[in-house]
């Protein structure tokens, strides 16, 4: 039998998918073989209750039965329900954005900027027991790793203050590591290099820095694009881990070539290579990293000192009683395809019946949460390898269904050219921002960046910009009988109210958006005055 693609209740199968044998959970047992032996290709069939499934497959339903794709979940006892799955979606949500959270980087930068290498009281590890770990970690890296009271103060806090964050990175290391040590190989780098990325963003694709550095390896705008990273509209290539990994990996053999020394290489690495040479005169050319730190940037002169107290601790992470708990899926577990047509991360969620945070950090580099398709560029989707068997047997259907959806919306994609799709959320009593991005249908990330915000606190008043992708209920209802009247050419106008923007008056007539409604009234600008009238209509 072949398994269906199903709008509504009215839509063919696609004579593409594979063979399975289909039973229809919401019949009752002496009809379900019945049913699976009579379908045919072409077949229409209703689902009460909106569940299929079959030997290997659970069939997970997008809202309002639009369409039903194949997601790949064993299916092992009868007693395996949607209620089941439900908690354990729930579960995992957490659990994710606990793991993949930006705090890490703030964590990080901050205690790199406000180390004070003040003793740190510490029984756990010895200072002999320190120096003859070093001594063994000196003698098996290419950086000089030697004791000083230092780095014994910065080893010691993390491991006494900073411990949970410690934890967090080395699980998420199980993800990243694989990757950097590949790339790192091909390059003659050494391995150990591997954990600048944990000092640079604390192993977080999208951290941004103040000044505008971004992604894993912390590259600024005009550094990325010199190493063949590009950004754009829709993709910031600075956050795709290979791209990063493979563009920093060049810059930190370029600076080895220059300075001659690991330790300069990465402090030039943070600061630049100008700064390290200006340390390297003011020090009456010393070109130790130890003896020219003092006259280097206050952030460079703890970035070596955190660099190897991170290398310790991941060395010896036995020895302090680190365990991973890190990401379901390692890098080598996972597999990439390339795009053959624009979809979104919410589409590609719905089919693949994962959580949309698992899709962020398999793709980070899609800075709205959609994969564009251009001609003359090749982008691609990472997925677990278990679920792009599913993705790429289903191609077709996918496509169809991402097409469906975009073909819904007027405007579906907000982009960053056009500001006018923006509303002004008040923030309320009881709100939080899963509940505002569930409202708009955009990604709580997404929310935090249009808004510069660092946590996920919010005050009761607080003003949010949104690019909604979808119309709160509220919304829908207020717009339903919109006050307008008919000019003398025949034309609809409205009356700008409180509130209105011309995102939310498009919203208000058929066929009209925000670019119509400029077109049609002669402006150029976002601004509305409450009273202005607009022609809404052609």
């Amino acid at each position: 039998m072949k398994n269906l693609l199903l709008f509504g209740c009215c839509l063919a199968s696609l004579s593409s998918l594979a063979q399975s044998p289909i039973i229809i959970e919401s019949l009752p047992d002496a009809s379900r073989q019945h049913v699976a032996d009579s379908l045919k290709v072409g077949s229409i069939i209703k689902i009460e209750k909106n569940v299929l499934v079959d030997d290997d497959t659970i069939i997970s339903v997008i809202p309002d039965s639009q369409i039903i794709i194949p997601a790949t979940i064993a299916i092992g006892t009868p007693e395996f329900t949607l209620a089941d799955m439900a908690q354990a979606r729930k579960i995992d949500s957490l659990w994710l954005a606990e793991l993949y959270s930006s705090d890490r980087f703030e964590e990080m930068y901050g205690a790199i900027e406000q180390q004070t290498y003040v003793p740190i009281a510490y029984e756990e590890l010895p200072t002999d027991t320190l120096k003859q770990r070093l001594k063994e970690l000196d003698a098996r890296t290419p950086f000089t790793v030697e004791y000083n009271p230092q780095l014994e103060s910065v080893i010691k806090n993390y491991l006494k203050n900073r411990r949970t964050a410690m934890g967090r990175l080395i699980a998420l290391s199980d993800y990243y590591f694989p990757m950097f040590e590949e790339t790192l190989d091909r390059h003659n780098l050494p391995l150990e290099m591997k954990y600048l990325a944990i000092v640079e963003s604390a192993l977080n694709p999208r951290a941004q820095s103040r000044v505008g550095a971004t992604g894993l390896w912390q590259f600024m705008f005009s550094t990325g694009k010199m190493f063949g990273l590009d950004v754009n509209s829709y993709v910031d290539e600075r956050s795709d881990p290979i791209l990063a990994t493979d563009a920093a990996s060049k810059y930190l053999n370029s600076l080895y070539k220059s300075l001659g020394d690991w330790d300069l290489a990465l402090a030039a690495y943070n600061s630049g290579p100008g700064n390290v040479a200006k340390a390297i005169r003011r020090s009456g050319g010393y070109k130790n990293y130890w003896n020219i730190r003092p006259h280097l940037p206050r952030e460079t002169a703890g970035y070596v000192p955190a660099f190897l107290a991170t290398m310790y601790i991941f060395e010896f992470a036995d020895e302090h009683g680190f365990t991973s708990n890190g990401p379901r899926y390692p890098f080598i577990t996972t597999d990439t395809i390339h795009i053959k047509k624009q979809i979104s991360f919410d589409q590609i969620a719905t089919v693949t019946n994962l959580p949309i945070e698992e899709i962020e950090f398999l793709n980070p580099s899609y800075k709205l949460g959609v994969i564009p398709y251009l001609k003359d560029e090749q982008y691609y989707l990472r997925l677990p390898i278990d679920q792009m068997g599913t993705f790429v047997h289903n191609e077709d259907a996918v496509y169809a269904y991402a097409q469906v959806e975009f073909d819904k919306k007027e405007k579906p994609l907000p982009t960053l050219t056009d500001q006018s799709t923006q509303v002004r959320y008040r923030v309320k009593s009881g709100d939080y921002l899963g509940k505002i991005a569930d409202k708009y249908g955009v990604s709580i990330r997404n929310i935090k960046r249009w808004n510069n915000m660092r946590s996920n606190n919010l005050k009761i008043g607080q003003r949010l910009t949104i690019h909604p992708r979808k119309i709160p209920a509220s919304a829908k209802s207020s717009s339903s009988k919109p006050k307008k009247v008919i000019d003398s050419n025949g034309k609809t106008v409205y009356s700008v109210a409180n509130g209105d923007s011309l995102w939310s008056i498009a919203q208000k007539f058929d066929g009209a958006t925000v670019e119509k409604i400029k077109k049609w009234n002669d402006i150029s600008s976002n601004n509305l005055k409450v009273g202005m009238k607009l022609i809404v209509s052609e």
